[in-house]
């Protein structure tokens, strides 16, 4: 059985046709790009009505907001994080190097069929008929290789920027989680895996940029995909920019406008496993512009990947059940290379008596009874 996630992600590969087109140079959306009008759930840049939550992680009551916003939005923003401001310009200003470079020297570091790192398109295209209005940068690892072939000569500072941004994303993921299992009366005790020293030292997580290039017809485009994701949470940096939506309630999307120097965090399929679907992953896409263009970059953090994942114990009693099956990142990776959005719902065991269903298969809840 893997036991690292770039070892799992190459076990389970994602077939995708890599023919290269360069975004930045065409006038109209050709058909390949060209999705179909979406009326699923009314959307739009909901700012002034109801927005994401914004917390303080100096607030002495952050881990019962946090609490709150993962049952109520499964995403929130957070403030006071801790991470550098210089940190996060230097990964924004490193991202952009990257994604500016010619097409064909982009293509050099291309991710391999099997492979996990690289430059390429999302994991999730093989999914969806049309393809996608963005560009990926992924690091499993140590970004060296590739950024060999990007810049044999200027590789160093890409290098030690990833790597320094991914150490200060490990350790806020982790007190990010404590602060979610204790909003859950969670303790170390209760979670051994986390390590002697309650870490998460062993942890997994992979380093994805994403690049949204301005689009001549953003309403007939998709920058990604409506998707949830694997992990246990995500840390998005996006820029001044706007473009993740979120579906709030299953029934419209709501912009996260971005803020200066906070960070997006969302909840992933494994914390609803791991909370017994207290904390619901949010389903979440990226919209494009017609002028600006986008960046983000995504930290997705996940446990060890042979440590079993399964409603907590404490979660567990007669009125509620365990929702799902003990699993591995590594196994429920093959589920959802397999299953897509429909993952969660094979992994169930019963149906949930909290007053919520899972609908169109894509695990959004709406309120019956």
């Amino acid at each position: 059985m893997p036991s690292r996630l770039s070892d799992a992600l190459r076990a389970h590969p994602v077939h995708i046709n890599h023919n290269h087109l360069d975004l930045e140079s065409v006038r109209e959306v050709p058909d390949s790009h060209a999705w179909p009008q979406l009326s699923d759930y009314p959307s739009g840049d909901l700012f002034d009505a109801e927005s994401v939550p914004v917390i303080d992680l100096t607030d002495l009551t952050a881990s019962k907001l946090i609490g709150h916003a993962c049952e109520t939005w499964g995403v929130f923003q957070v403030t006071n994080h801790g991470i550098p401001m210089h940190l996060l310009e230097d990964v924004e200003g490193e991202g952009r190097r990257l994604f500016s470079l010619p097409a064909q020297q982009k293509l050099k570091a291309a991710r391999s069929p099997d492979g996990i790192s690289g430059y390429g398109l999302a994991r999730i295209s093989s999914f969806f008929p049309k393809r996608m209005w963005s560009e990926g940068f992924t690091i499993a690892g140590s970004p060296i290789e590739h950024a060999r072939k990007l810049w044999p000569e200027d590789y160093n500072k890409f290098c030690d920027v990833m790597e320094d941004y991914e150490k200060e994303m490990k350790k806020l993921s982790s007190r990010l989680m404590w602060l979610m299992m204790g909003s859950l009366g969670i303790t170390k005790e209760d979670m051994k895996w986390a390590g002697p020293k309650g870490d998460f030292g062993s942890a997994s997580a992979v380093l994805q940029l994403n690049s949204y290039p301005p689009c001549p017809d953003p309403n007939r485009a998709m920058g990604l995909a409506a998707h949830t994701d694997s992990t246990l949470l995500t840390v998005l940096h996006q820029n001044s920019t706007s473009g993740l939506q979120v579906l709030k309630d299953g029934v419209r999307w709501v912009t996260v406008p971005p803020l200066s120097g906070a960070l997006v965090v969302n909840v992933g399929d494994l914390l609803q496993i791991l909370s017994n679907g207290r904390y619901p992953s949010v389903l979440h896409r990226a919209v494009v512009h017609r002028t600006r263009h986008r960046l983000s970059i995504a930290y997705l953090y996940g446990p060890p990947m042979n440590v079993q994942i399964s409603p907590l114990s404490k979660l567990v009693d007669l009125k509620h059940p365990p929702l799902y099956r003990s699993v591995t990142w590594s196994e429920y990776l093959s589920t959802k290379a397999k299953h897509f959005n429909k993952a969660l719902s094979s992994v169930r065991l019963c149906a949930p008596l909290n007053g919520f269903v899972e609908v169109n298969d894509h695990h959004n809840r709406v309120k019956v009874g």
